[in-house]
């Protein structure tokens, strides 16, 4: 069996050092590393014996689980690549995943049995659901009970530490989804760094709220791994009703927390945790979005023994590439830096001609270092135009606006395609949320833009919801824009929505939220407003 450091060994070298600690459950249904190690070596077996050779992909379609764990490991330690895949997806985007990843084998259960009618190809089904095999779909190669039928002893796997671990498919702007091939070094060099940093060790227990899909579900079962601690996988209630969440971390006794902001602004927009004392959450992580200054505030001063730690990197740079770990609750209008990179990385602010930008010059951020993955599967223009050579080094250009502060420290600022030109004036989107952000009546906000019909240019909308006990309308939270920002950054639509819609990710789904003004804009003048929405112009 290979030394290199590859993410199937962390979860071998917990099983032969303490074999009976719990390792991943959700609900009552646990495994300890002794039995994630046997079952995944099953899985491998058949895996192995069905044909596949190493660097095979296999599609994961199974909702998160404890099961769907021992799946991911199977595949890793039968030397293969994992693909997971949203099991919310439509059968046509379940489809175009498997049929573009090529992939060997989709391991499945649950409801996806309605998405593999014709996964395609030579894909063969490989059902994991203890009720049996699907009906109606593709005859499974190998079922449950032929899984449980192997060995558990070790298998031998050839990866190596520059192979790839696992494709994450990202929405693409064509419409078929993009894969970012990913490889245990990336993987392995970033979890080193936090469990360092943030001082993981087997006693913590820690939250699997993303997706499986989804990066951040990386860094919760490949972290939790290399520290020998606990991951409690969280159920999708918990999104849905915001109470749930911190008595999840009460029942659960988490100590650390990761997530996309949505998540924790959500519980602060309806204050569920009033009468919640978490004692055992020592620290709380976030990456992907923005963190609203209000609802962060919130968090701290019902946490003030915990540390806070804003994490900031796309997809294709690992999980996350810096860090800034907030040292007092901010005032309002602060805002949290990105920070600086973590271990083996670089964030760089660079100007269009990819030379450094002065302190406090808004540029574009690279980043460079051991976290680059290696691009996007089988999509050669793609990764040309985004993962570039430079000074000898290979960046990934981010498509993000940051600025370089006097104290070393990175600032986001937007994306770069969030620069719009309306009524004459170069604006970014971003600094017009900030603003937002600052309206006491407000809850959560998002500022889009569309193509206006006439001279403007584009039509600065924007979409909130009311805190809880105040109700916000447009025409109030106009006026409270207009004494933050010049008149022309203030948005001339605004629609108060009953909730923002969010995507599979937990994250504000700005996409649907710009198309919601996209039509409004296409109907203008024969517009019927929505239930507790309206427009301003």
């Amino acid at each position: 069996m290979t030394r290199v450091p590859v993410l199937q060994a962390l979860v071998a070298k917990q099983a032969e050092r303490r074999p009976e600690r719990p390792a991943v459950g959700l609900g009552g249904d646990v495994l300890t590393y002794g039995s994630l190690e046997a079952r995944s070596n099953q899985l491998a077996r058949v895996l192995l014996d069905g044909g596949c050779q190493p660097g095979d992909r296999v599609g994961v379609l199974v909702p998160k689980s404890p099961m769907a764990v021992v799946g991911i490991v199977g595949v890793l330690k039968a030397s293969c690549v994992y693909v997971p895949i949203d099991p919310d997806s439509p059968a046509s985007r379940v489809k175009r995943i498997l049929d573009s990843a090529e992939c060997r084998y989709v391991l499945a259960a649950g409801g996806a049995r309605a998405l593999l009618s014709e996964p395609g190809g030579d894909c063969g089904l490989i059902w994991l659901d203890k009720d049996g095999a699907p009906d109606g779909a593709l005859t499974p190669r190998y079922r449950l009970c032929d899984v449980q039928a192997q060995s558990t002893a070790a298998v031998d796997w050839v990866t190596r530490g520059d192979d790839p671990a696992h494709i994450l498919f990202t929405s693409g702007s064509t419409g078929m989804p993009k894969g970012v091939v990913v490889g245990h070094a990336n993987v392995i060099n970033f979890v080193e760094w936090a469990c360092g940093y943030f001082g993981l060790n087997e006693t913590d227990r820690t939250s699997g709220h993303s997706p499986l899909h989804f990066d951040l579900s990386t860094f919760d079962l490949f972290g939790t791994f290399a520290a020998g601690a606990y991951l409690s996988l969280t159920p999708r209630q918990v999104n849905i009703f915001p109470q749930k969440l911190p008595a999840f971390i009460v029942e659960q006794r988490l100590t650390q927390w990761f997530s996309v902001p949505s998540a924790l602004a959500y519980v602060a927009k309806f204050d569920a945790l009033s009468g919640q004392i978490l004692h055992d959450l020592k620290r709380l992580i976030w990456c992907g979005e923005v963190f609203p200054i209000n609802a962060l505030q919130y968090w701290m001063k019902r946490l003030p023994d915990a540390a806070f730690t804003n994490l900031y990197g796309p997809t294709e740079a690992t999980i996350a590439s810096s860090y800034f770990t907030v040292p007092r609750i901010p005032e309002t209008g602060d805002e949290v830096p990105i920070g600086a990179p973590c271990a083996g990385e670089k964030l760089l602010v660079m100007d269009e001609q990819m030379k450094p930008t002065s302190v406090g010059e808004t540029g574009e951020l690279y980043i460079g270092g051991i976290g680059v993955t290696h691009g996007y599967w089988r999509d050669e223009e793609n990764t040309a135009a985004v993962f570039l050579e430079h000074g000898g080094e290979r960046l990934y250009k981010t498509g993000d606006l940051g600025i370089m502060g006097e104290d070393g420290l990175v600032r986001f600022v937007g994306r770069a395609d969030s620069q719009i030109k309306s009524r004459g004036h170069r604006i970014e989107l971003g600094e017009i949320e900030v603003a937002l952000d600052q309206v006491d009546e407000v809850g959560e906000g998002v500022i889009a833009a569309v193509a206006g019909t006439d001279f403007e240019g584009a039509r600065i909308c924007c979409a909130f919801v009311s805190k809880p006990g105040v109700e916000a309308t447009p025409i109030v939270v106009k006026q409270r824009l207009g004494t933050l920002l010049p008149r022309y950054m203030v948005p001339t639509r605004l629609t108060a929505f009953e909730q923002l819609p969010r995507n599979a990710n937990g994250k504000i789904d700005r996409v649907a939220i710009r198309e919601h003004f996209e039509r409004e804009e296409a109907n203008r003048g024969r517009l019927t407003t929505p239930r507790r929405s309206a427009a301003v112009s």
